[in-house]
């Protein structure tokens, strides 16, 4: 991966590399869930979600330097982030939550992330944000009937609780507006450890703790590995320098593969059906996600190439190639009234002119 970039935030069209990176990222993130569901059957989820914060914490902190933002907002993003977010998502997906249906679900984070926004930061979203969230919760909503149909309704409400602290934690983060996304993730992530360590001896008892750790294997530490330093430290390091490289317009979209990536490898790789409903409610998740998301020019760009399919003329007037739509409307205008002015001061043919005083 280049790290030199010649225009740091240019709004130019990205170049092939660096959509092959964000497209590899969004996969890594996608399988993150597959190998959650893997590590679950080594660890119990509270001591699982420590273990993936500490293997990210520990090394990295001696050499990314301090995170150059207030640390109250180190705290309450590592406490919301790790303990809550990343804590439910674990105990949703211990408690039965498929791992595919985790990825789409998960990503009804874009409803509460403007729902914070526009209560902690006066934020007002258009027309076309609350449209495409509103077909984005319809998505939300079948995966909820789809889950309801052989899943337990507790594991589907802790992945929905990771999603409500994933919106709280990107309306803090960006309240904290950390220069440095990679350092940033590397302090935030020395916040859980500690408190989730806590739960896990609380809840699911030293004696589990203890015999998973006495106990831990390849397919166990390759899932630690996996999660804390490909999907954390990989993933946001390099979603960070695309940042840093594109608009954030020309990078977001691509997130919109991880359900993709999420609920494929899931049905590959664990044999979790997609089913018919399942499938329909991912449609509407990503399409509503990719509307809210996307801005009306950069939509109009894309649906440009649409335009060639339709229906071309020429128009007589000006003998410019104009698709019919467009020919119809122009026959049928009337004229301006400059132009209806003007054909009411020229003579019929053949009749003199009226005088004018």
């Amino acid at each position: 991966m280049s790290a030199t970039v010649s225009t740091p935030g240019s709004s130019g069209a990205m170049k092939p590399r660096h959509i092959a990176l964000a497209v590899l990222v969004a996969a890594v993130w996608g399988l993150n869930f597959v190998l959650i569901d893997v590590g679950l059957k080594s660890f119990p989820p509270l001591l699982f979600c420590a273990l993936r914060f500490a293997v990210v914490a520990v090394p990295a902190v001696f050499f990314v330097g301090p995170p150059r933002v207030a640390w109250r907002w180190v705290l309450a993003v590592g406490f919301v982030l790790g303990v809550l977010k990343f804590g439910s998502l674990f105990l949703g997906m211990h408690a039965g939550m498929p791992a595919g249906l985790s990825s789409l679900v998960l990503q009804s984070q874009a409803v509460f992330t403007t729902l914070f926004a526009a209560g902690m930061l006066r934020e007002r979203p258009g027309p076309q944000r609350i449209a495409g969230l509103a077909l984005a919760s319809v998505g939300i909503a079948l995966a909820a009937v789809d889950n309801g149909l052989g899943g337990p309704v507790k594991a589907f409400a802790l992945v929905i609780a990771a999603a409500v602290a994933w919106g709280l934690s990107n309306v803090l983060t960006r309240k904290a507006a950390p220069p440095d996304l990679l350092r940033w993730m590397v302090w935030v992530s020395a916040v859980p450890p500690l408190p989730l360590l806590a739960l896990s001896l609380l809840v699911e008892g030293p004696h589990a703790d203890l015999h998973a750790l006495a106990s831990i294997d390849a397919a166990g530490l390759g899932t630690v590995a996996y999660v804390g330093l490909l999907a954390t430290l990989f993933g946001f390091g390099a979603w960070g320098f695309l940042l840093r490289t594109y608009d954030a317009g020309a990078v977001a979209p691509y997130s919109l593969l991880v359900p993709v990536f999420g609920m494929s490898s899931a049905w590959l790789l664990l044999g979790e059906a997609i089913t018919p409903l399942a499938g329909a409610a991912a449609l509407l998740v990503v399409a509503g996600i990719g509307l809210s998301a996307l801005s009306p020019a950069r939509l109009r760009r894309l649906a440009a190439p649409l335009s060639r399919l339709a229906p071309m003329g020429r128009s007589a007037s000006t003998g410019r190639v104009l698709p019919m739509d467009r020919l119809a409307s122009a026959r049928t205008r009337r004229p301006a009234p400059a132009e209806r002015q003007a054909g009411r001061s020229e003579p019929a043919a053949g009749r003199a002119p009226l005088p004018r005083p």
